[in-house]
């Protein structure tokens, strides 16, 4: 009697636990990621959109204003996160494997400002230029510009632990706007967010979502570079930033003979130092962040969100979620989605995903848990590049 006692609690202890290739998470830990990852992109625009390419090949030194939990509000008129919440609706309304004509038609009847290769990209579907073209050097002036970079996050925040599946989604959606690097960086970026559910170490988070994208792309090379250089200037962040410039940054974009420089690689990368350097702490995160300049804002959101997601909403300081219920019943620009409503689309979502790539969703007493099967993040099969430097550098601009 008491060896089949042992017997079955030890099978109760087995069956109760993941399995070697597999992790655990509750409903409850994964809407706590997801909203994090949200609310951690509203707090970085917000707290940088006034520095919004105010330093342009430089560092922005001083005083910056001190965080105010109201700004929080000004996040539902971003960019930064009412794209991301019309391609969210895709999913939601159309399944887990939309058609590109779907998700293109969704993005073409929206009716919110866009700029760069998101408004170049609208404007060539509505004139019949569709995806992947709409998003093609071809057609497509600005297809190395951050625009997908900034609205990738909601498919790492509905792949917990699943680099592969964001990657999936980040080649459907990221070709309706943008090409190569700049749909690369979106990969980057989504799976981080998919790996931060299971990464507590922000170094290992920027180097293992590396495995999402092409090791010889441009992009990969620059992140790796600024690893490199942040393994040699721990303590200093500027001096990655320097060394950063002095490789990366150049006139070979879509404004050439402007200072303003809009391209994905260079602002991936000054997202890159942003979390290296901000150890987990989202005010010095959203800082160094703001201070490399450029796309403060879209990099500010981007570092935050993806930190938000890693520590989780539970975890963040008050200060950045404490506006949150004020917003409540406030949607998004030209969206019908609210912060709660968006998390829990997200929540629903990701449950979806985990069991379409063979997970499932357990009991184990009054908790339901996620069993995610481990997933390493593997680049897409076709290898892009924009065009040859002497050709980039005849395009000629349109205005912003």
């Amino acid at each position: 009697m008491r060896s089949m006692t042992c017997f079955v609690v030890l099978l109760s202890l087995v069956c109760s636990t993941a399995a070697p290739d597999e992790r655990k998470l509750s409903l409850e830990e994964l809407k706590d990621h997801i909203a994090g990852g949200w609310v951690g992109q509203g707090v970085g625009v917000t707290f940088a959109d006034a520095y919004e390419f105010k330093a342009c090949g430089e560092r922005i030194t001083g005083d910056l204003r001190k965080w105010q939990p109201q700004f929080l509000e000004r996040s539902l008129r971003q960019d930064d996160l009412y794209v991301d919440v019309t391609f969210i609706d895709v999913l939601k309304k159309h399944g887990l494997q939309p058609t590109i004509e779907q998700a293109e038609r969704a993005f073409a009847a929206s009716e919110y400002p866009l700029w760069h290769a998101n408004r170049a990209a609208r404007d060539n579907i509505r004139r019949g230029i569709m995806p992947p073209l709409s998003g093609h050097p071809k057609y497509n002036l600005h297809a190395d510009d951050i625009d997908f970079q900034i609205e990738c996050d909601g498919f790492g925040l509905i792949c917990p632990g699943l680099p592969q599946q964001s990657n999936e989604f980040c080649e459907l959606f990221g070709h309706i706007m943008n090409y190569g690097d700049a749909v690369y960086s979106g990969m980057w970026i989504a799976g981080m967010y998919a790996l931060g559910f299971f990464e507590s170490d922000v170094k290992a988070l920027v180097e293992r979502a590396l495995g999402c994208v092409p090791p010889e792309s441009r992009f990969a090379k620059c992140i790796r570079d600024v690893i490199s250089w942040y393994a040699r200037y721990p303590d200093d962040w500027t001096k990655t930033w320097e060394e950063l410039e002095r490789k990366y940054q150049d006139d070979v974009d879509c404004c050439p003979g402007r200072k303003a420089n809009i391209d994905a690689v260079l602002n991936a990368a000054y997202v890159a130092i942003a979390l290296l350097y901000g150890g987990a702490d989202m005010a010095k995160t959203m800082e160094i962040a703001t201070r490399c300049g450029q796309d403060s804002d879209c990099n500010a959101a981007s570092a935050c969100g993806v930190l938000g997601c890693m520590i989780g909403i539970s975890k963040m300081d008050e200060n950045y979620k404490s506006y949150l219920p004020k917003l409540a019943d406030r949607t998004f620009a030209h969206t019908d989605y609210t912060y709660q409503t968006l998390i829990d689309t997200c929540v629903e979502l990701a449950c979806k995903v985990v069991e379409a790539a063979g997970g499932k969703i357990v009991r184990e007493g009054n908790t339901k848990y996620l069993r995610i099967p481990e997933q390493r993040p593997t680049p897409p099969v076709t290898f892009e590049q924009w065009p040859l430097e002497s050709q980039k550098r005849m395009l000629r601009p349109e205005s912003k």
